[in-house]
């Protein structure tokens, strides 16, 4: 009897990967949007290039080594010695949104650079998640003691917000009616609504959301119906 074993198709892999709930795996979701660009992508060798990472950093980390440490490490091998960093140069180029070509020329955007950054966070036992922060996601990083305490991080630069920077960031995309003022700014409580963890399928359909943006400028029908195709498969009415 012959055997043939059909190869799924991006569409059908992509269904196949998040199909099951929001907290399905982010890093291949996020890799298998590029296929619709890059057809012949190969996935496995992607994670494979990002398990190379994990092997590296996972050296850098002396024993019995606190999670403040640990993220000071991180941040240092991430954007001090692998050299990644926001593209300033060029935001809006589709590449960006390709967490293949992010790893290849270490530029991205913030939300690609925060899942690759997260995929190593979690390899040395920090416990960080991304925030689908209105206009720029974020990335925070709960501390326990005896450094007990939330870190919020800009993935584009790798530098830790400060409650006052997060509230100046955020005060723009509040209405007047909002009721978030409290005497001398914006109330924790709002912030801490806006700084909630994003799950799966709230990060890949940002990035996805971020590409379509970019190809509706470019007048790009072809490929924003590709993506919106993905955020159907997403979220199906």
């Amino acid at each position: 009897m012959d055997f043939k074993l059909s190869v799924p198709s991006a569409t059908e892999f992509f269904t196949s990967l998040v199909s099951e709930n929001e907290h399905f795996p982010l890093l291949e979701a996020a890799i298998s949007i590029a296929q619709d660009e890059y057809p012949n992508l190969d996935i496995e060798q992607i994670i494979d290039q990002i398990e190379n990472l994990r092997g590296k950093l996972k050296k850098r980390i002396p024993r019995h080594c606190d999670p403040l440490s640990k993220l000071r490490i991180l941040n240092i091998f991430f954007y001090d010695e692998l050299g990644f960093a926001g593209n300033v140069n060029n935001y809006d180029d589709p590449q960006n949104s390709f967490i293949h070509c992010v790893l290849s020329t270490r530029r991205g955007i913030p939300i690609t650079l925060a899942v690759v950054w997260l995929e190593l966070a979690m390899e040395v036992g920090l416990k960080a998640s991304g925030v689908n922060f209105p206009g720029h996601f974020l990335m925070k990083i709960d501390l326990p003691d005896p450094h007990e305490g939330q870190v919020v991080m800009d993935p584009f630069t790798g530098v830790s917000l400060s409650r006052d920077e997060i509230a100046e960031r955020l005060i723009p995309w509040l209405s007047q009616s909002d009721e978030i003022r409290v005497p001398g700014g914006i109330s924790d409580d709002t912030l801490t609504h806006f700084l909630e963890s994003a799950n799966s399928k709230e990060i890949v359909t940002r990035m996805l959301n971020n590409l379509k943006e970019i190809y509706r400028r470019r007048y790009d029908t072809k490929r924003m119906q590709a993506v919106e195709d993905r955020l159907k498969i997403l979220s199906p009415v």
